[in-house]
Order: C-alpha cells, then structure tokens, then sequence
C-alpha cells in the first residue's frame, strides 16, 4: 500500500494525531528498512468486559498489524493500581491486586476476537514499572513539573473548586510515559481522554534520547443511548462477549445519526455508499457488520436473519433457550427468570415486570408470582425462553 493511502487509513475515525509528518517519516523508514514499527496501546483492568468503544482502538492496532508492524496490547496492572485520574473530579477508590488480575485474564481471552493473536504480544506494565527503585522513581518525578501537571484541565478543574489531588494521581501520567521509554514505542494509540498521558510518553522518551512517538488519539464512542459515553455502569454498552443475536438488536436500536459515526469509527465502508442506502437497509448492514468482526460471516447472517424474522414478521428465534420444568423445582416467574439467565437478578425481574415489559405466550405478566406453565417468555424486546 502507498503511504498515503495507509496515512488516510490510519487517519479514518481519529480525532488527532501528533504529528502526521512524522508518522509519514516513520512509516517510510519502516518500508525502506523492512523493520516493522513498534506500536502500543495500554489498557485498563479495572473492570471485566470489553465492549465497542475498546473495539475503537483494537482496530486501529488491528490495522497496523496487518499492515506488518508490531503490536503491543499493554495490560496496566501496575497503573491500575495507582488510578488513572483523566476524566475524575476525585481520587478513585485503590482497587485490590487479585480483581485486577482476574479482569487482566479476561482481557486476554477477549482481544482476539479483533486482534491476531500470532501478532501480539500482550505485556503487563507490572513487569518493569515493579522493579523501580524509589531513585529511579524520584529520578522520573524531577522530569515534570507541578504547574505542568496543574495545566492539566482535570487536575486545574479540581485545583479551582478545592478538592483534593493526591501526589500519587501526579504520578500516573509520568508512569505511563514510562511505558513508552521501556517498549521504545515508535506510535502510541488511546482515547481522546488520553491525550496529557500520552503526551507525556513523547517528553519522557525525548529526556531519555529516544525519538518521541508519534501519539495517534480516538474518540470517545458514544453508547447506545448516543449520550454518553460507552460504559458497562452506565448501562449503554454494547459487550463483545454478548451474544450475537443480542449484539445485532442492540446495534439496531441506536439512532439514525448515530449509525454513520458507528459506520465511521467501527468499520471500513465507504461512507458516502453507504448513505444513499435506506437508513434501516443501512443499520440493518452495520449490525451485520459487527456481529461478523465478533463472530463470523455465519453468526452474522444468522443474527440478521433471527432479528428480522422476530421484528419484520412477528416470529420467535428458532434457536432460542429452553428450560425443562419437570426437572427445575422452581415454578414461580421470578425464580424462573433468574436461574435461567434471562435476567441478571430478581431485582431486574421486579423491575421488568413492573414496566409490562415480560410475556408468556404474548399476555403481559406483572405478578413475580406468577405460576409458569409451558410456552414462550419473551422478555424486552430480544430475550426468550421456551418453557417445556
């Protein structure tokens, strides 16, 4: 591929990169010298699930591993314990070492869904930000400043209205440039949030003599209610461990506008094809489109086909879960419910049933009581169960 053409790849769906000029300069290096650029992203384990707005930055790595540079999908178990504090308005909670390392192994079983796993190498900072000694952590600090820091507008915003800032939040950004010095990154991925903490990847990699990283930014991707941004506490998320056919009808109920920033940021069709389509032929091929980087060209089609025969034709899924009351005890809706899976606890039973939102056999149920008896439960929009 011509370098232009693999710059307005690596361009599409980011919001900044510092600076193209050099990234041209690397990328001809790269080819000239057959050497492949070293690139990284670093992750966050501080919760179990990975979902589309970490898909955002998976491609783009994705992206430069089939382009023949190296990845590195940097696990920060170290930096998890120390906070990120982008985006806080206080000192975050310090979250226990095992917690970490059980949402850092369900990382690694994640990622290669998007990832290829023969051309990644996925680290854990803890391997080097652990062995510094209290000199060479010192030695790091005296490469910033306080007011550097304060510049920060999340630190400025809390500094302005008297909340606390920990010396340890200081410490963060400079350990995360550390990171960069250590792999000798050539190009550094993250979130628009980032943008301090990767910056300071380039000034730490200059003090040590090396040549800074070219920093290349994301957005933020909006969940499912095409507010806020995509987060499993906020209930918006889209998983990529879900389901497909759940997947597929989450993909569908965002709206219209929402779709073409999707098409943009989570795919590589052409834009302006796509909107000479119908909006609903369109979202209905965005939805495909996902389930199949998730999943495969199969379960995609499945996925569309079950979605559209429960939506367009009034259907029920012909695969859907079933569970045998003649060997389960329980009988009442609630417990039902609940040990099937269909819903997470019995208080989101309550809740469901309380909105009409459940049915048996197309009757709405609202009393958790209810007896059940053989037939289809449909809850919300996309979840069944066949009762036999």
């Amino acid at each position: 591929m011509h370098i232009e053409e693999t710059i307005a790849k690596i361009t599409r769906g980011t919001t900044e990169i510092v600076n193209v000029e050099s990234l041209r300069q690397k990328l001809e290096k790269s080819q000239k010298s057959k050497k492949p650029l070293r690139v990284k992203a670093g992750f966050d384990p501080t919760t179990p699930d990975i979902h589309l707005g970490h898909v955002v930055l998976l491609r783009k790595l994705r992206q430069f591993q089939d382009l023949g540079h190296q990845v590195f999908f940097l696990i920060g178990d170290f930096t998890a314990q120390v906070g990120d504090p982008s985006g806080r308005d206080q000192l975050r909670p310090k979250m226990d070492i095992k917690d970490i390392k059980r949402n850092a192994q369900t990382y690694k079983k994640q990622v290669f869904k998007i990832l290829d796993p023969e051309k990644t190498e996925i680290i854990f900072n803890s391997a080097w930000l652990g062995k510094l000694t209290a000199q060479q952590l010192l030695e790091l600090t005296a490469l910033s400043t306080v007011a550097q820091m304060l510049a920060r507008a999340d630190f400025k915003k809390r500094f302005d209205e008297n909340k606390e800032i920990s010396i340890l939040e200081f410490i963060y950004p400079l350990l995360q440039g550390f990171d960069s010095v250590h792999l000798k990154a050539d190009i550094e991925l993250g979130g628009s949030d980032q943008k301090f903490n990767l910056l300071m990847g380039r000034q730490l990699q200059e003090s040590f003599g090396q040549e800074p990283q070219v920093v290349i930014m994301t957005p933020l991707l909006e969940g499912a209610d095409g507010v806020k941004k995509m987060s499993k506490s906020l209930g918006n998320y889209i998983g990529i461990n879900e389901p497909s056919d759940e997947i597929f009808g989450k993909v569908m109920s965002i709206s219209d506008e929402l779709m073409y920033r999707y098409y943009e940021i989570l795919t590589d069709f052409n834009l302006e094809k796509i909107k000479l389509l119908h909006p609903k032929e369109a979202k209905l091929q965005l939805a495909q489109e996902i389930v199949k980087q998730l999943y495969n060209e199969r379960e995609s089609q499945q996925a569309r086909t079950n979605f559209e025969n429960v939506f367009s034709q009034g259907q029920v899924p012909a695969d859907l879960l079933e569970y045998n009351l003649k060997h389960n005890a329980e009988k009442k809706i609630i417990d039902v419910l609940v040990n099937s899976q269909l819903v997470k606890s019995k208080n989101e039973g309550r809740r469901l049933l309380k909105e009409g939102a459940i049915t048996h056999d197309g009757l709405k149920i609202d009393d958790e009581n209810w007896r059940v008896k053989p037939g289809v439960i449909k809850v919300g929009k996309r979840r069944f169960l066949k009762l036999l």
